[in-house]
């Protein structure tokens, strides 16, 4: 089976960015609502968020690369999707389901959305509405000229604006509690938006569907050489250091005096610069995917066999980037015991048991061991016969 080297390498880091991601929330969203400790945590948070928020869209860019334009009907890609998607999904929700929370009023909630205490369900949700419209993009994927597809991404980038244009004119709107009984930030409403209709100007060129765009472009117009090598890290730079410091300023915002705390819609509003169809996380994704990309050289970028290839990439990238999405799936049932004893034995906050570095060893911790048990344990039941496939996808 021919694979793109890598394309399994960016999979891999994705993977590992999620759970840094999620292993630092703990550090600003507690339970009760938002929640810093100290300046020193304010920090940290902004650092590893910063560096790892990218993660979804480097997914979403990865797939596009290597499956969009559809390679074959739309009848067999949703058979496949159907497979490597859905029953897995099914399957872990079910088991966050019973596990976390009221498994009745859990169940019952399955029906209309994912259970909230497992959050990060929401990414296949997502990803299955990309999927249900990559057969209508497709004809037109396969015949647009670069200039065309320049055009397209030059508009979407602009929507990537609209998350900071909103908070600028919006000025100091109230919170409101959105219908869907979520606390959100009051949205200013631009360009055709009203009360009576939320789909404006830009609505069906903006989003996730963008990233689709650039795994395109990437993989159709794009030279793999030192410059894009150097323009992806630049990108990649740049973006972190928007995101850092917008979250620093968010954050800042709220008040001098730690602890800071307050309902959960604080932490949203920290969240701002963390949109992950924002313009800091779009330069941040592309830059990973297009640096990883110009580090392996065009001649040795795709394999023929799965045989092939350096034995850390046979026997530790290969394997891990096939069960990626079951590691996903499973993983906070790892990562949220670890953190919790991570913290019991570490302390919290500058007091801590290593002072200023308590929070970065914390999360570091926590991903790197829920990264390692979760990588193991997805790909020994993937390579159960029958039954692997239908639990890790």
């Amino acid at each position: 089976m021919k694979r793109e080297v890598w394309v399994d390498y960016l999979r891999v880091t994705a993977c590992f960015m999620v759970m840094t991601v999620h292993g630092t929330e703990p550090f600003y969203i507690g339970a009760d609502g938002a929640a810093i400790l100290t300046a020193t945590d304010a920090f940290w948070v902004s650092v590893f968020e910063a560096l790892c928020r990218c993660c979804v869209p480097v997914f979403l860019i990865a797939s596009s690369y290597l499956q969009f334009p559809l390679h074959y009907s739309t009848g067999e890609f949703f058979k496949r999707r159907a497979l490597r998607i859905l029953v897995p999904m099914v399957f872990w929700t079910l088991v966050y389901a019973l596990i976390w929370g009221e498994p009745a009023a859990n169940l019952k909630g399955l029906l209309l959305n994912f259970n909230y205490a497992a959050g990060h369900l929401w990414f296949v949700y997502m990803l299955i509405g990309i999927y249900l419209i990559m057969p209508v993009l497709s004809p037109w994927a396969e015949k647009v000229s670069r200039r065309e597809l320049e055009a397209y991404l030059g508009i979407w980038l602009f929507t990537t604006l609209i998350p900071f244009i909103r908070a600028w004119a919006g000025g100091d709107a109230p919170i409101i509690q959105a219908a869907d009984g979520l606390p959100a930030p009051a949205l200013f409403p631009l360009w055709g938006e009203a009360a009576w209709n939320p789909f404006g100007l830009f609505y069906y060129v903006s989003g996730f569907v963008g990233y689709l765009l650039v795994g395109l472009y990437l993989r159709r117009f794009l030279a793999n050489n030192r410059w894009t090598r150097f323009l992806g890290w630049t990108m990649f730079l740049l973006g972190f250091l928007a995101i850092f410091g917008s979250m620093l300023r968010q954050i800042s915002e709220t008040g001098d005096t730690f602890p800071l705390t307050g309902p959960l819609v604080t932490a949203v509003i920290w969240e701002i610069p963390l949109a992950f169809c924002g313009l800091p996380v779009v330069l941040s994704a592309v830059g990973l995917t297009l640096g990883i990309r110009a580090g392996f050289p065009v001649s040795s970028s795709v394999i023929l066999s799965e045989t092939e290839g350096s034995p850390f990439y046979r026997h530790v990238i290969l394997p891990l980037s096939k069960a990626g999405y079951g590691m996903y799936l499973m993983h906070m049932l790892v990562l949220a015991p670890l953190s919790a004893l991570y913290r019991g034995w570490l302390g919290v906050g500058n007091d801590g048991l290593l002072g200023v570095w308590t929070t970065p060893v914390q999360v570091l911790a926590t991903a790197l061991s829920t990264f390692v048990t979760v990588g193991l344990a997805a790909i020994l039941v993937q390579r159960i016969p029958r039954v692997g496939k239908w639990l890790m996808g």
